[in-house]
């Protein structure tokens, strides 16, 4: 069975995001982190639909009415959840012999860090409500974010081996084992392995996304420390190394592009968050790249606007994203064209 797993910046259906609510860990910020969900959703909504789940609907409509956004692009769904990372427990959607098909992977809160009980859940409550028509879904029986992976659309798959193969995921299942299972999931026959790299205050053991982005024309865009006195900067240049040794499927150098190096972003306890450029989403007709209030956000644009030239590049300030460990790439999930009903 012809089985293929797309690339983010193939035509979407829409983006799902889940609002946060005073009965997650963002209960203190709700005034500050609420906006920029409404500013997520305006963005969006110009280019494609935006799928929105929140415990309580009503305030959320009434927010983006507030904010400007078109609401004949928005559905609004019931249903609890535990928090916003919709990257991590959303559907992942492959397609088989040209149709659709949605994968409801296992999320246990980055190996049992957090709550994620209704979380894990979203994907059959959504496909119970009817969302994604009479597309099959399946539960392939194994723990993985949508954070985690990277692909190019073409058979070959990004990811790092801090996450993938830590034992807080999938213990029984060792490097050869996660490559033929994700392998045969997901139509995948190359894996592209980091073994260095992974950003301070980050949850996630070393997510992909925070790191290191596959894009159009054999380009990969990276994370690049340029401060030796930062703690990122040896294990930074290592993985730039490794990136430097990767090769296409004909057998050629990536064309590598390091994005800017954010000034340290730090919480009111002074524990450092962790910022990072390479979190953007790529949508229909734009990319949506993460901002900080920080002197590199202007270069990190330009440097995007030369990836994706055909592409309107929107700044969406995340910096109240970052005190729970996560930024714009992480609360969002694109939903493939020819899957919601």
């Amino acid at each position: 069975m012809n089985v293929r797993l797309p690339a983010e910046w193939e035509e979407q259906d829409g983006v799902l995001l889940a609002w946060p609510h005073a009965d997650s860990d963002w209960r203190e910020t709700m005034a500050v982190v609420e906006p920029v969900f409404v500013n997520l959703a305006r963005e969006i909504s110009r280019f494609e639909r935006v799928l929105i789940v929140a415990p309580e609907i009503e305030t959320v409509r009434e927010q983006l009415r507030r904010g400007g956004v078109n609401l004949q692009r928005v559905t609004l769904l019931q249903m609890p959840t535990n928090d916003t990372w919709t990257r991590d427990f959303g559907p992942l959607t492959i397609f088989e012999a040209g149709l659709p098909v949605l994968l409801d992977f296992g999320f246990n809160a980055w190996g049992l860090k957090f709550a994620a009980h209704f979380d894990n859940l979203m994907t059959r409550t959504l496909a119970r409500a009817g969302v994604f028509g009479r597309r099959e879904v399946r539960i392939p029986g194994v723990i993985l974010e949508g954070g985690s992976i990277e692909s190019d659309g073409a058979g070959t798959l990004l990811t790092t081996s801090e996450c993938l193969l830590n034992p807080n995921r999938n213990p029984h299942l060792d490097r050869p084992g996660i490559e033929k299972t994700l392998g045969g999931l997901f139509g995948v026959s190359r894996f592209l392995w980091l073994e260095n790299g992974s950003l301070a205050g980050d949850d996630t053991d070393a997510h992909i996304d925070t790191l290191a982005r596959f894009c159009p024309g054999n380009t990969i865009v990276y994370v690049k420390c340029d401060d030796p006195e930062d703690e990122h900067h040896d294990a930074l240049a290592a993985m730039e190394a490794e990136l430097q040794a990767f090769r296409t499927v004909d057998g050629n150098p990536y064309r590598l592009l390091p994005l800017p190096w954010p000034q340290p972003c730090f919480d009111e306890n002074g524990q450092r968050m962790p910022a990072t450029y390479a979190n953007f989403l790529i949508i229909n007709g734009a990319v949506l790249v993460p901002t900080y209030r920080n002197e590199q956000d202007a270069a990190a644009l330009e440097m995007l606007a030369r990836v994706f030239p055909g592409r309107s590049i929107i700044g969406i300030d995340c910096l109240p994203l970052l005190p729970q460990h996560g930024s714009l790439h992480c609360v969002t999930l694109q939903i493939p064209a020819g899957v919601l009903a």
